[in-house]
């Protein structure tokens, strides 16, 4: 399982809507965060190990209607 990070800008007034078009319709967000900074959006995603980070994020979370850019961190190891 791979975990990745990635952090949104919206269009103005559209990062509500981007969250929950996020969580209800791709099923590899886990949570979505509203955040203060450079961007609006922290996605928290759970991918299976054989899919492609670079081809999941620009078809299901670039092409989600209001989001202008994004910035992918890939997570290594969690602890707990």
């Amino acid at each position: 399982m791979q975990t990745i990070f990635v952090f949104s800008k919206c269009e103005l007034g559209e990062a509500y809507k981007v969250a929950d078009e996020a969580v209800l319709n791709v099923e590899q967000v886990s949570e979505v965060h509203s955040i203060s900074g450079e961007y609006d959006l922290l996605m928290k995603c759970y991918l299976d190990d054989d899919v492609d980070i670079g081809h999941f994020v620009t078809e299901n979370l670039q092409t989600l209607p209001g989001i202008k850019d994004t910035f992918t961190l890939i997570g290594f190891k969690a602890f707990s």
